[in-house]
């Protein structure tokens, strides 16, 4: 019997990962960048520029969304560590998604290494 983890080694194995590193200027080229996180997560905190579509909804949204339609867009997931986003990217890839990456490491990852992200402004109450 497979665990997630096992889902999750067998997708990276069959995707594109982009490295922390090269991340910025893989987002920078892509038509969309997604996080697939649940939409708490996403609202904590998020790449600047990123949509939310959380993974259990993503093969609906970008099948049944006429501006998710192109399957030549440039695409880049992230989620917490990079195991949903490689699921993710995965599942796109059988849809005939071919320009899509993952971040490996992902959110963690990038604010780990001090890069950027985006929160909400929250109102003040007192």
């Amino acid at each position: 019997m497979k665990t997630a983890q096992d889902l999750v080694a067998a997708a990276k194995q069959k995707i594109h990962e982009v490295s922390l590193e090269d991340a910025p200027q893989a987002i920078q080229a892509a038509s969309l960048l997604i996080d697939v996180r649940e939409p708490a997560e996403f609202q904590q905190g998020h790449l600047a520029g990123a949509i939310n579509i959380p993974r259990g909804m993503l093969e609906f949204r970008m099948g049944g969304s006429p501006e998710f339609e192109a399957r030549d867009q440039t695409i880049v997931l992230y989620c917490k560590t990079s195991g949903r986003s490689a699921l993710s990217a995965a599942s796109l890839q059988e849809m005939g998604y071919i320009n899509i990456s993952s971040i490996n490491g992902g959110y963690d990852a990038w604010v780990a290494a001090g890069n950027p992200i985006v929160t909400p402004d929250m109102p003040e109450f007192g």
